[in-house]
């Protein structure tokens, strides 16, 4: 049903930031659960943080703390702000849209931090 495009990934040195953007083609005000998701070849894909339509987000322990997970309605986006990158966050980050039955998925996009 819904798209999802996400942008905003690139190379950072540590300790830098970065903002991915999660751009939804409709309305994301009734979806159950917006959340970002990372994966690094030959590991499973792991939630980093989630939101819900009632605004309760959740963290991995080793993201808490550093990253943020927003909505913006009128641009029916969702951002994943993340600062103080270390070299355990390069992966590729996707997006997913939906609740505990069912969901969607962007393209991903590769966030790469350097040492």
């Amino acid at each position: 049903q819904v798209q999802l495009v996400e942008s905003g990934g690139g190379l950072v040195q540590v300790g830098g930031s970065l903002r991915l953007s999660c751009a939804a083609s409709r309305s994301i005000f009734s979806i159950a659960v917006m959340g970002w998701y990372r994966q690094t070849p030959g590991k499973e894909r792991e939630l980093v943080a989630s939101i819900t339509k009632g605004g309760i987000a959740n963290y991995a322990d080793s993201v808490k703390g550093r990253f943020t997970i927003s909505r913006d309605y009128a641009a029916n986006t969702v951002y994943l702000q993340m600062n103080s990158l270390i070299p355990e966050d390069t992966a590729v980050y996707y997006c997913r849209a939906g609740n505990l039955r069912l969901g969607t998925w962007g393209q991903g996009t590769q966030v790469t931090v350097s040492s």
